[in-house]
């Protein structure tokens, strides 16, 4: 079996993109992978394509990646779509280092596009709760509006009553409690996070937010769901990412110099029942995999759609002790400089969350820093990588779990 490059990467700055289309958000994407690879689109033998809600926003329910390919030139080849909730674009990611591992393909494209605003906010809402068992949903949220306090004056903390947010934040916010009652999390910490994601992203121009953020900004921010500011949560983001995937072969016949090598890549599901062990489970496999163990890694993207999803992460990689990963991020070893720099393109928090395309934006940000072109956010001579993009939830945590190892070009 062949080992499996990245050849190129490509990405839109992400955002709020009311008057554009998913076929145009696919075709900028598209058009900026190629030009990285320095590759046409006759070269692409089969390509997985990751979006969640396109269907439940325009209908386009079916052959959402031959409709959103072959408007933009490309079409004739294997198509595969994905869904998987937040983790769609990794999961395209790991379909297409499949079809090139098993040799079946030389040369393939994994691409994510997404478009989530709308002028209808609770349509938005509505989506998010698809990434659930929706039985299980209904049943919780009936629960919830039950028990809810009956006007805002007598909201308390932990209660996020006449908000407009996902009831994802909810949870999250419920596992930081938990983590705080634990362990002695502290609000501060996940601040700590956040202000590390906004300042991150002030060096990306492809970020949805680009603008700094001090631990005291994101501390006084409105609040969401209690220990959670608004200022640590991913915000309801547009945008499209793709990659290039081939064979050492095809690498080499076209500019192995810049390729990075994919050592490991591992998708799992979580249970209906029993703990939360999805990414530890994943991470165990992937370092199986490639060989390594959490401290060979020099580099992370993970899923911080909130602050506390960090710091969970961080803990279930096996980056930080079991409930030491706030105080880790506060000592900052996942800052630009620091031993395991973390989200180094402002990760979901402030690069935005348009969930088709985030795990390819994890791809293009690892890849980026490992050819060593990331500028004034690069990491000095990083050689290993990791990425962690979940997506949905069942039981106790996450439904979908991709995890994938980079190591850099040879130098």
């Amino acid at each position: 079996m062949s080992d499996v490059y990245i050849l190129g990467v490509g990405m839109i700055k992400f955002g709020k993109y009311l008057d554009s289309t998913i076929k145009g958000l696919t075709g900028d994407a598209l058009e900026r992978v190629l030009e990285d690879a320095e590759l046409a689109r006759s070269d692409i033998q089969a390509a997985w394509f990751a979006n969640s809600y396109w269907g439940m926003y325009t209908m386009q329910h079916g052959i959402r990646g031959q409709v959103a390919l072959s408007a933009n030139g490309l079409d004739g080849v294997a198509i595969t779509n994905v869904e998987n909730a937040c983790g769609g674009g990794s999961s395209a990611f790991h379909g297409a280092w499949m079809g090139v591992k098993a040799g079946v393909y030389d040369c393939v494209l994994a691409l994510g596009a997404e478009k989530i605003h709308d002028a209808d906010r609770g349509k938005v809402m509505m989506s998010f709760a698809t990434g659930s068992d929706v039985d299980d949903w209904a049943k919780m949220a009936k629960s919830y509006a039950d028990n809810a306090p009956k006007d805002d004056a007598s909201e308390s903390k932990g209660s996020a009553k006449g908000k407009s947010h996902s009831p994802a934040m909810d949870m999250y916010a419920s596992g930081a409690r938990r983590h705080m009652e634990r362990h002695g999390l502290t609000q501060r910490q996940l601040a700590v996070v956040a202000a590390k994601a906004h300042n991150n992203s002030t060096h990306n121009p492809l970020a949805q937010y680009t603008f700094p953020m001090s631990v005291e900004d994101v501390l006084a921010d409105r609040e969401v769901a209690h220990p959670l500011t608004r200022a640590m949560c991913a915000p309801v983001g547009d945008g499209a990412a793709a990659a290039i995937l081939c064979s050492e072969r095809f690498a080499k016949q076209h500019g192995a110099g810049r390729a990075v090598k994919v050592r490991a890549s591992i998708l799992r599901s979580g249970k209906r029942e029993g703990g939360n062990d999805t990414t530890s489970r994943a991470a165990k496999a992937a370092y199986e995999a490639a060989g390594i163990g959490p401290r060979d890694v020099d580099l992370a993207e993970v899923h911080d759609a909130t602050a506390y999803g960090e710091i969970a992460v961080l803990e279930e990689m096996g980056f930080a002790p079991v409930g030491e990963g706030g105080v880790f991020s506060e000592q900052g070893h996942t800052a630009i400089g620091g031993s395991l720099p973390v989200n180094t393109g402002g990760g979901l928090i402030a690069r935005g969350h348009p969930v088709g395309a985030s795990g390819l934006a994890q791809m293009h940000e690892l890849t980026t820093q490992l050819r060593g072109e990331a500028g004034a956010r690069q990491v000095d001579n990083p050689r290993i990588a990791a990425a962690e993009n979940g997506g949905g939830a069942l039981g106790r945590g996450p439904a979908s779990m991709c995890i994938h190892v980079l190591e850099a070009p040879s130098r």
